[in-house]
């Protein structure tokens, strides 16, 4: 069953580590059938007992999948083998397109904020018992979520998007759980959804967002959670409408006990309104990173959301880090009140590569999608062969695995760091490399 390897350990947390290491190792392989609890038992000369701990850790840790009669396999893509190992290394002379991150020229030098925070810090220093949240932060956070229609709730800050997700998501879901998720979707999502013991379940989208049928279907068969993008949907650049916003409320309407999780991590580098579906269920979050306008290392997200949720969530944050540093989060008021970023510049800016690359790409018979954002989504019928095609071409592209569940294959472009000189000559790489392919949606 498991060829030459050989799982070993006397209590539940060797068994575990046994496993893992044969994952790691590549000698046991996604989708591998592992023995029947007793059976491994007695091999190992230990109780049954022992074993099914075993198998329940790595179950929880999202490593081995157990289907009733059927027993327990590895994962087709164990939590321990993330998606963001799916990565291109750019050798010397490879221009770099493929890691999703911000133009730095378009990020705001840090220092005088961080400067200000120290002396608000000096004149009022944060000690042990007080706010989690900086109350300036809450009141600046607070009224740009009223101007964008989003309903009122508590303000919590945590370490970045994933961050706040993962909390939320622990704060209502148990192990076997299924989660709803875009498909393609952000591949750190991905991967934490089973590394929580969770089950990711995949949703179609168009440009407009997720399609409510797709919802409607996933919710109907007992998905516990549904996590949307609003906008700047990593990887294709979904937005999702007006209309679009109000087909899905009208789904989640039916629904009500859903757990809805919207993420607008596009918030200050879109043009696109935000339409937020927030309000409908009994529990709901939607969680702003500052990460894309302002820098990754702030490690700051803001979310609100319904109170039980907030609560639920700053509570079990208490027990761990206590709180996002406040010195931070007085840096980041410094940058919202300074003006260090103007929103309309830097979507202007990103839109119009965007924009350029898309046409250069239709014009060479290339499907591509991008609304909004920093990437560009090419379906592609070789998602490997072409991403090694434009590797040799001088361009290291995102293969579409890192998003994917079962949507079509497809490669991930960030424009953040393409000049207007680029953008002709990776549109002619890419479609040497990938040909015409056109599927009717994502999904």
């Amino acid at each position: 069953m498991l060829g030459e390897y050989r799982i070993t350990g006397r209590r539940a947390s060797e068994i575990a580590a046994s496993v893992e290491r044969g994952i790691g190792a590549g000698d046991l392989a996604p989708g591998q059938l592992l023995p029947p609890m007793r059976e491994l038992a007695s091999e190992l000369g230990v109780n049954p007992n022992t074993v099914a701990a075993a198998y329940r850790t790595l179950r929880d840790r999202g490593v081995i999948e157990t289907s009733g009669r059927r027993g327990s396999r590895v994962r087709e893509r164990p939590a321990s083998t993330a998606r963001g190992s799916l990565r291109i290394d750019a050798p010397p002379g490879v221009r770099q397109i493929s890691e999703g991150n911000p133009d730095t020229a378009l990020l705001p030098p840090l220092h005088h904020a961080f400067a200000a925070a120290a002396r608000h810090h000096d004149d009022r220093p944060v000690l042990y018992g007080q706010a989690p949240v900086d109350p300036e932060l809450a009141r600046l956070a607070r009224a740009g979520l009223d101007a964008d229609g989003v309903p009122d709730g508590p303000i919590a800050v945590t370490s970045g998007s994933l961050d706040a997700i993962e909390r939320v998501l622990g704060a209502h879901l148990r192990p076997g759980d299924a989660v709803a998720v875009e498909d393609p979707g952000w591949g750190s999502l991905l991967d934490l959804i089973p590394a929580l013991g969770l089950r990711p379940v995949p949703v179609a989208l168009d440009d407009d967002g997720p399609r409510p049928e797709e919802v409607d279907r996933v919710l109907g068969r007992g998905a516990r959670a549904l996590i949307v993008t609003d906008r700047a949907q990593n990887p294709t650049g979904a937005v999702i409408s007006r209309a679009r916003a109000r087909e899905l409320r009208d789904v989640l309407a039916r629904y009500p006990r859903t757990l809805l999780i919207e993420d607008d991590h596009g918030h200050a580098i879109v043009d696109q309104p935000l339409h937020p579906l927030a309000g409908v269920t009994d529990h709901w979050v939607l969680v702003r990173s500052v990460a894309k306008a302002y820098g990754p290392d702030l490690r700051l997200a803001v979310l609100t959301g319904d109170e039980v949720t907030v609560d639920r969530v700053q509570g079990r944050q208490s027990l761990g880090p206590g709180w996002v540093s406040r010195l931070t989060q007085r840096a980041v008021v410094e940058l919202w009140t300074s003006g260090a970023v103007d929103p309309a510049a830097v979507a202007r800016a990103y839109g119009e590569r965007r924009d350029a690359l898309l046409r250069a790409l239709a014009g060479r018979g290339v499907e591509a999608r991008g609304r909004s954002g920093m990437n560009v989504w090419v379906h592609v019928a070789d998602e490997t062969g072409t991403v090694a095609r434009l590797l040799h071409a001088g361009w290291a592209v995102a293969p579409g695995a890192r998003f994917r569940i079962s949507s079509p294959p497809g490669v991930r472009l960030t424009v953040s760091g393409l000049t207007a000189d680029d953008i002709g000559r990776l549109a002619e790489a890419v479609a040497s490399a990938a040909g015409p392919v056109r599927p009717r949606s994502y999904g």
